[in-house]
């Protein structure tokens, strides 16, 4: 189909101002930012899909210049929304990153606003419905790569800044848009980017538009993320192809073998067999099955792993899987042993894990199972830290406000079984600063995945509630400088 651009036919953000109890909310604050809105929505949905038409993936093998676009772009809209000081910005190494500031007046808080312009991969385009990179609006949702993770948590940032801008410059309110380029392929360079451009930075409050909400009607304040560690364990039986049939039965093929390795990963429930990872403590939340079923697209007969309730399975329990596997494809096979098969794994950590503590576990696991005398060969990846907030803060409160009003239904506290390593730079490098996750997504919202997609309802609200954090932000506490100091 053809790509669909909002007309006098898009809903508005009244359209969007129920829960799913169909009540609304009263406050006159709430009901004039809708009105407000109401004038920008069209807007804002028309920039989305103009940003979401532009491939910005960081990844290696990829034309380069879909990033530097992209940075250009959000650069304008930053500019649209009054901020006098926008620039695009790169340490060595690194994908443009966007800031744009307006500083703080003598005492008063400043807020930084996190996303990232760059988007994951499209995996097989002639599996999408729609081709990925033609934004198009079905039902309530709009369906793009990027559309949800994370152009729209730009666009968010952008649309509540016209909303409330002229507010925050009137009560000396400091804003701070930080906009990267690389969020996908790892934020390669964001801890040096974070500690070159500190000053530019530094805020009371860091909001970062990056995660997901309970569900459509019910926002969320994310207070715990998993972290992550990977590698790639190759498995070497032989020194070359050999013929199946001469040489077969005696030796194993390397692919049977890392087969055989990998089974040792997990318990026979499905939980997660290697010794040494933490376990956090259960969330007080909990999901239906059928519920979890439904946004993951389990099939019918599938047993789900694990054990315990299914938030903890999600959020604060190691989780590990295969993410890719290198072998002699089907179509090259011939009557040959396989001599070398390597795999892809990825290891999610609860809070209180270190991340170097679960990659060599990890590794000890997998050395130590080596089957039938394999040669195993492991090369080290990534190690991102978990995340868990602290106790309740005046920047946790006016968040949930700001969510209360804007869904007219209290913010559940959740975890997210996803990372976000750089939450820990962040936190680092500014250790005054709160950290607040939040996000435009939804459970269905298929980040990463085919058929990614925003809910339009779960934008308008997500643009009405960071409106009400940015204006409430007066409320905090003088500014004490979110940098660290000598």
């Amino acid at each position: 189909m053809a790509s669909q651009t909002p007309s006098s036919s898009t809903p508005t953000s009244q359209d969007f101002s129920r829960d799913s109890s169909g009540t609304t909310a009263s406050s006159a604050d709430v009901v004039a930012l809708r009105e407000r809105l109401d004038g920008l929505l069209e807007q804002s949905l028309a920039e989305l899909q103009d940003l979401v038409r532009i491939p910005s993936i960081a990844f290696e093998g990829y034309d380069r210049e879909g990033v530097e676009t992209s940075a250009r772009a959000v650069a304008d809209l930053l500019r649209s929304t009054g901020l006098p000081d926008v620039r695009i910005e790169r340490v060595e190494g690194g994908s443009p990153a966007v800031i744009a500031r307006r500083p703080a007046a003598e005492g008063r808080p400043t807020v930084m606003l996190y996303a990232h312009h760059d988007v994951q991969p499209t995996g097989d385009e002639a599996a999408w419905t729609s081709a990925p990179f033609e934004p198009e609006i079905r039902g309530d949702r709009l369906y793009a790569r990027g559309a949800a993770d994370d152009k729209a948590g730009v666009m968010a940032h952008v649309t509540a800044l016209r909303l409330v801008g002229e507010e925050l410059a009137e009560r000396g309110i400091g804003v701070t848009v930080f906009v990267e380029g690389e969020e996908e392929c790892g934020s390669p360079t964001f801890r040096p980017f974070i500690e070159t451009f500190a000053e530019d930075l530094s805020a009371d409050v860091i909001v970062v538009a990056d995660s997901a909400n309970w569900a459509v009607g019910t926002p969320a304040l994310t207070t715990s993320l998993r972290g992550v560690v990977d590698l790639t364990v190759t498995v070497r039986s032989l020194k070359h192809a050999v013929h199946s049939g001469m040489f077969g039965g005696p030796a194993l093929d390397a692919l049977t073998l890392l087969s055989r390795l990998i089974a040792t990963l997990h318990d026979e429930d499905g939980s997660v067999a290697v010794e040494g990872l933490v376990v956090a403590n259960d969330p007080q939340v909990d999901m239906p099955e059928a519920d979890y079923r439904r946004d993951a697209g389990t099939v019918d007969t599938l047993e789900l792993a694990g054990t315990g309730p299914l938030t903890a399975r999600l959020w604060t329990r190691p989780a590990l899987a295969v993410i890719g596997i290198d072998a002699t494809p089907v179509q090259q096979a011939s009557n040959t042993l396989i001599p070398e098969a390597r795999a892809k794994l990825s290891l999610r950590i609860p809070p209180g894990q270190e991340p170097r503590a679960a990659m060599d576990a990890l590794v000890g696991h997998l050395e130590s199972h080596a089957p039938f005398g394999a040669e195993v060969v492991i090369e080290r990846g990534e190690e991102g830290r978990p995340y868990a907030a602290g106790d309740d803060t005046p920047g946790m409160r006016l968040a949930r406000s700001a969510f209360a009003r804007a869904w007219d239904t209290d913010a559940v506290d959740t975890g997210l079984g996803g990372s976000i390593p750089f939450i820990a730079d962040l936190l680092e490098v500014f250790p005054r600063a709160e950290v607040l996750v939040t996000g435009v997504e939804d459970p269905d919202s298929r980040a990463h995945g085919i058929d990614e997609s925003l809910h339009l309802g779960e934008f308008a609200r997500v643009c009405i509630a960071e409106a009400l954090l940015l204006r409430d932000a007066a409320e905090l506490p003088a500014a004490q400088t979110g940098a660290a100091r000598d």
